[in-house]
């Protein structure tokens, strides 16, 4: 057997059409600001992609570029600014920030309504409890490319490995809320291959390059792999890989994404559609 290819790329498109379409019949314009501190060159590349897609999508996109020398103050003074531009409607710091500024002040200072990434306390307390709030992007959108395979999941058993904040806890949330069993595990967990192969759909999210071997996974089951590891072959050349062994996995499961290709595209749909959203709540349409 192998695996249906879940086609993230081609899922994001489909959603940034709908999006598109949406921002077209809104009588304002929304607009996302993107923070990035330092000169990390992936940051830069994925801080062009967001921009690149915000302004192809109908939205205006607003840039704040600093050096790695700016201070918490000086950076929480530009949220400030932010959060009171009636123009911005979302408001992403990329992440990680440089030591000697704390991404946790920074994260609670961006006004709730305007948390497109969903990492203010509020925004985690409303999903927690089913209540509404803004969701992270990437649980978002995996949970989008899994009803891509089975759009009523209600009673599948769910095993997320990782418990991060960003990812693992914001999933399985999201998935009780979908009416599934869900089991969290973690480099404390015992029998992790015990766990993975009891799982109807199997999340992975540790960032551990291809940790998941074939042998977890059960017969058929759906894998959604959110890891992106760069690592490097023989020759030093590097490419991305998931934290599932992608060609083992080919073999067992019944449907899986691929690294890349698969969650990382939805990431930036969804933060286009969390935009839109926030800017139709602030202004009650």
């Amino acid at each position: 057997m192998t695996a249906r290819i879940i086609d993230g790329k081609a899922v994001a498109a489909t959603l940034r059409e709908q999006i598109t379409a949406d921002v077209a019949t809104l009588n304002c314009q929304p607009g996302l600001a993107v923070v990035l501190v330092g000169h990390d060159p992936a940051s830069h590349v994925y801080v062009r992609s967001k921009a690149k897609q915000t302004t192809e999508a109908g939205m205006a996109s607003f840039e704040h570029r600093l050096p790695d020398t700016v201070s918490e103050q000086e950076l929480l003074a530009l949220i400030a600014r932010l959060n009171s531009d009636d123009a911005v409607d979302g408001i992403l710091v990329q992440l990680p920030l440089p030591s000697h500024i704390s991404a946790d002040k920074v994260l609670c200072a961006i006004d709730p309504a305007k948390d497109v990434d969903g990492f203010h306390p509020v925004n985690v307390g409303l999903v927690a409890t089913g209540a509404g709030g803004i969701v992270p992007c990437t649980p978002l959108g995996a949970l989008f490319l899994l009803k891509e395979v089975q759009e009523d999941l209600s009673g599948m058993n769910v095993v997320v490995v990782g418990r991060s904040n960003i990812v693992g806890k914001p999933m399985a949330q999201l998935l009780l809320q979908k009416n599934c069993s869900v089991t969290i595990i973690h480099s404390r967990s015992r029998d992790l291959p015990g766990f993975c192969r009891s799982a109807d759909i199997l999340v992975a999210a540790v960032g551990r390059p291809e940790m998941i071997r074939g042998d977890w996974i059960r017969p058929g089951a759906t894998v959604i792999d959110v890891g992106i590891n760069r690592i490097a072959d023989a020759e030093g050349k590097t490419r991305l890989v998931g934290d599932v062994a992608f060609a083992e996995a080919l073999e067992t499961a019944g449907a899986i994404t691929p690294v890349p290709g698969g969650v990382g595209p939805m990431t930036i749909a969804c933060l286009l559609r969390n935009t839109v959203e926030a800017a139709k709540a602030r202004r009650g349409t």
